[in-house]
């Protein structure tokens, strides 16, 4: 076996790895806006998987998936998370999540919702997240916030939470 049939042996080999990104927008109220997938219980960020195909990044990714879900196409701010999650069924998920900005009242009034995924969008305040976004997901959204908040660097977290100091 050549050197190259090993080298692309043991990339096969290794365990595979989700990656998503989302953008986290909010109203001139500071409320967060939320969508309602129609393939899955509870609320989600405007965002979704990153494709391999043609070597997406995880900011171009996020703003796609914004513009097809939601039909917003801005400029997004600063990564302001990123998520080691763990969830049981599926492969362990990288997760970015970017400031999508304060949209204006006009840029609200405009959202068109992709139809084949989307149920319905809504705003809550960053103390309610945890109620509408399952596992993990509300507690990267309540992080991010707390990134926005206190003007702190990007935040890494594991399922949601900070890792302690090892």
């Amino acid at each position: 076996m050549t050197t190259t049939d090993d080298y692309a042996t043991y990339i096969a080999s290794l365990p595979r790895v989700l990656a998503g990104a989302a953008a986290l927008y909010r109203d001139a109220e500071g409320r967060v806006l939320l969508v309602e997938p129609n393939y899955r219980e509870g609320w989600a960020l405007p965002g979704g998987t990153i494709e391999s195909d043609g070597g997406e990044s995880p900011r171009t990714a996020a703003r796609r998936e914004s513009a097809e879900e939601i039909g917003i196409d801005v400029p997004l701010g600063r990564l302001l998370a990123v998520d080691w999650s763990i969830d049981a069924g599926r492969p362990p998920l990288v997760a970015y999540l970017y400031d999508g900005g304060v949209l204006t009242a006009d840029q609200l009034a405009s959202i068109r919702l992709q139809e084949e995924e989307l149920l319905s969008w809504k705003l809550v305040e960053p103390a309610e997240l945890t109620a509408h976004l399952l596992g993990g997901l509300g507690l990267r959204a309540q992080e991010a916030c707390r990134v926005l908040e206190s003007g702190e660097g990007t935040v890494e977290l594991e399922n949601g939470r900070r890792p302690s100091a090892s």
